[in-house]
C-alpha cells in the first residue's frame, strides 16, 4: 500500500417510532467569523479524575498552555483562544444509538499515531458507480465479502466501519474536557472532513484486503439525471453490496425526490426538480464556506450552529428516501445509527464529497475555511492495518492529499436556475387587472394566513412574518463581497425525530410552490440521530439554526428594490415538534 509517515504520540486517558415516513401517491410507472463565546458553566479536566464546575473560559484563559501539553489543543492565539475540536477518548466511548443500547465503541487501543498520507504512485479514481465495468464490480464486490467475514472484533470488519458513524454521530463520545457536551460531526463544519476520512479508511481497507492499492470506492452519481435511481450494482440480494433494509418502493428505475414530496410527478420532472435543488445548494445558496460547508463548531460548544447548504440536502433527504419505512426508525440508512450498514452509504457520501471539490471549482470566492480550530479539529480512526490514527482537518482539504481524484463529469444543474412562479400567490392569472402592489400582495397573503406569527414558535402550521430588509439595492460590486441571508434561529427538536420544513419568499402557497421556483427559499431537514448514550439517557436536545442566502431570490423576483419581504415557514415532516426561536436578514461574508 501506499507510503505514510506516521509518529508515535501521547496515549489518550484512560418513543414513537423515528422513521421519517416517506409515503407518497404512487404513480404508474474563506475565513469563518468567531462569534463571541457566552460565558456557561462547563466541566473541564486536563488529565483523568475528579473534575469541578466552572467557568469554560476562566479555565481555558487561566490553564490553556498546561491543557494543551496534556493532549487538549487548548491555548491562545494573540487574544483568540484556540478551541478545535478534539479527537475523543476511546476509553470512555458510551452505548449509544437505539433505546436499549447500541454498543458502537471501537476496540480500544492504547497507542495512537499521527498520520500524514503520503501519495506514491497514481491517484486512485473514483468514479460514477452507474458506470463501473464487471471487472471493478468483482473487485468490489469480493473487498465487501472479505470485509464482512473479517471477526467482529476487528476495526476493520465491516460492523465495526459502520459502528464509526454510530459512534462519532449518535452520542457515544463525549467533548475532551466537557463530559457533560456530546461530540457530533454533523450540523457545522466538521460534516465535510470528518466524512472525508471516514471514506479515506473505509477505502484504503478495501483496498488492503485485496491487495490492490489502486482501489477507490464509486460514487452515486445523484446529481446528474443518469445516476438519480439506486445504482445497479447495489440491487442484487446475492452480492455483498445488497442491503435488505431499503424501501422497496425506490428500487429502479424509481427516480431520487431530493425534496421528499407528497405528489409523484413524472420522472422527467422529478429530474427537474431534482436539479433545482442541486443548483440552489451549491450556487445560490453556497456563496460562503459557511453557507455551503456549515457555521463553526469549537470545544465546549453545546449549540451547533448549523450545517452547510449541501449537508441539510440532498444528503440528508437522500439518507431517508432510500432507507426502510417498513422499519422502527427507517433503518439502515434512515437513521444515523445504521446508516453505514448500507454499502450504499459510502457511495452516497463519496458523491456528497465530490460536491465539497466541485462547489471551490466553481467560483474563485469558493474556497475553505482558514480559522485555525477547524484546521486542526482532529478525529480517530483505524487505518488499513488496524492501528489507531489521530488525523487533523488540514490534512485532508484536497483529495489529492489522500492520494485519490474524481473522475470528471458534466454538471447539468448548472443550467437549473430557479424562475418565479408564473402567477404568484395573491394575484389572478387573468390579465384583464393590473396587479396589487407588492406591498399590498404581501399585507393579502399575509392576512390570508392568519396574521403575522409571533416568534418564538412551535411549528405546527404554517407560519408567516414580514422581514425588514438591512440594505436595499445594493450594486453588483457589493453582492459578489457580502450575501444577504436569511436566518432561521433558535431551531430547537429532539434530534431522534426527523424534522423538515421549507422556507418561502413572497409567497404562501405550500402546495403550489415547488422547488424550481424562485419562492422557494430552501427547507430545513434532520435525519433522525439513535436515542442517545447509556450515561446521559435520553440524547440532548438539538438547537441549531438556518441559513438560506437570498441574493439570487431577491434579484429573481425582483425585490431588490424592495424594504421588506415576507417570509413563510411550512412544516413538512415532524409538524408540532420543532419549535422556532425567531427570523431574520442580516448581510454575511
Amino acid at each position: 500500500m501506499a507510503g505514510m509517515s506516521q509518529l508515535i504520540s501521547p496515549t489518550l486517558s484512560s418513543p414513537a417510532s423515528t422513521a421519517c415516513p416517506f409515503q407518497r401517491r404512487r404513480r404508474s410507472q474563506a475565513t469563518a467569523p468567531r462569534r463571541p463565546r457566552a460565558t456557561r458553566p462547563a466541566v473541564i479536566s486536563c488529565e483523568s479524575g475528579p473534575s469541578e464546575r466552572v467557568d469554560r473560559r476562566e479555565v481555558l484563559l487561566g490553564l490553556g498552555g498546561m491543557c494543551a501539553a496534556g493532549g487538549l489543543g487548548v491555548g491562545r492565539r494573540g487574544d483568540a483562544l484556540a478551541l478545535p475540536i478534539q479527537a475523543p477518548n476511546l476509553s470512555e466511548c458510551q452505548t449509544a444509538g437505539t433505546s436499549s443500547g447500541n454498543n458502537c465503541c471501537p476496540p480500544y487501543n492504547a497507542t495512537i499515531l499521527d498520520y500524514k498520507f503520503t501519495p506514491t504512485g497514481k491517484l486512485r479514481v473514483r468514479r460514477p458507480a452507474h458506470k463501473v465495468d464487471e471487472a471493478y464490480l468483482a473487485k468490489y464486490k469480493k473487498a465487501v465479502e472479505l470485509m464482512k467475514a473479517l471477526p467482529a472484533d476487528d476495526p476493520r470488519s465491516f460492523a465495526q466501519q459502520a459502528n464509526v458513524h454510530c459512534a462519532y454521530c449518535d452520542g457515544a463520545y463525549d467533548q475532551v474536557g466537557f463530559p457533560d457536551l456530546e461530540l457530533q460531526v454533523h450540523n457545522s463544519w466538521l460534516f465535510f472532513p470528518f466524512h472525508r476520512f471516514y471514506l479515506h479508511f473505509h477505502e484504503r481497507i478495501l483496498g488492503k484486503l485485496i491487495g490492490d492499492d489502486s482501489f477507490a470506492l464509486p460514487f452515486w452519481n445523484w446529481d446528474a439525471p443518469a445516476g438519480m435511481t439506486i445504482p445497479q450494482i447495489f440491487t442484487d440480494p446475492s452480492s455483498s453490496l445488497y442491503d435488505p433494509l431499503r424501501d422497496p418502493a425506490h428500487q429502479p428505475p424509481e427516480v431520487l425526490d431530493m425534496d421528499l414530496g407528497d405528489a409523484a410527478p413524472t420522472p422527467q420532472r422529478q429530474i427537474d426538480l431534482n436539479l433545482s435543488i442541486m443548483y440552489r445548494q451549491m450556487v445560490s445558496n453556497a456563496k460562503t464556506p459557511t453557507l455551503f460547508m456549515g457555521q463553526p463548531y469549537r470545544a465546549g460548544d453545546k449549540t451547533r450552529e448549523g450545517g452547510g447548504s449541501m449537508e441539510n440536502s440532498p444528503h440528508g433527504p437522500v439518507h431517508v428516501w432510500v432507507g426502510d419505512p417498513r422499519q422502527p426508525n427507517g433503518e439502515n440508512m434512515g437513521i444515523f445509527y445504521s446508516a453505514g450498514r448500507d454499502p450504499i452509504f459510502y457511495s452516497h457520501h463519496a458523491n456528497v464529497d465530490r460536491m465539497w471539490q466541485v462547489w471551490k471549482k466553481l467560483n474563485p470566492r469558493n474556497v475553505d475555511f482558514t480559522d485555525q480550530d477547524w484546521l486542526d479539529s482532529s478525529f480517530l480512526f483505524y487505518d488499513e492495518d488496524a492501528r489507531l490514527v489521530r488525523v487533523k482537518v488540514r490534512d485532508c482539504l484536497e483529495p489529492e492529499m489522500l492520494g485519490f481524484t474524481y473522475q470528471k463529469l458534466d454538471l447539468p444543474w448548472l443550467s437549473k436556475r430557479a424562475t418565479p412562479r408564473a402567477t404568484p400567490a395573491g394575484e389572478s392569472s387573468s390579465t384583464s387587472s393590473s396587479p396589487p402592489s407588492k406591498k399590498k400582495r404581501r399585507a393579502k397573503l399575509l392576512k390570508s394566513a392568519g396574521g403575522a406569527a409571533t416568534f418564538p414558535l412551535t411549528l405546527s402550521s404554517l407560519a408567516s412574518i414580514t422581514l425588514k430588509r438591512p440594505k436595499v439595492s445594493r450594486p453588483q460590486a457589493d453582492k459578489d463581497k457580502q450575501e444577504e441571508t436569511l436566518v432561521v434561529d433558535g431551531i430547537e427538536f429532539d434530534p431522534t425525530n426527523c424534522v423538515k420544513f421549507d422556507v418561502y419568499v413572497d409567497d404562501t402557497d405550500a402546495g403550489e410552490v415547488k422547488p424550481d421556483d424562485s419562492e422557494f427559499a430552501g427547507s430545513f431537514f434532520n435525519v433522525p440521530h439513535g436515542k442517545g448514550n447509556k450515561k446521559k439517557g435520553k440524547m440532548q436536545a438539538m438547537t441549531t439554526t438556518l441559513r438560506l442566502g437570498i441574493t439570487d431570490l431577491l434579484e429573481d423576483l425582483k425585490l431588490d428594490d424592495d424594504d421588506e419581504i415576507l417570509v413563510t415557514l411550512i412544516p413538512r415532516k415532524g409538524k408540532g415538534k420543532v419549535k422556532i426561536g425567531g427570523v431574520r436578514i442580516e448581510i454575511s461574508s
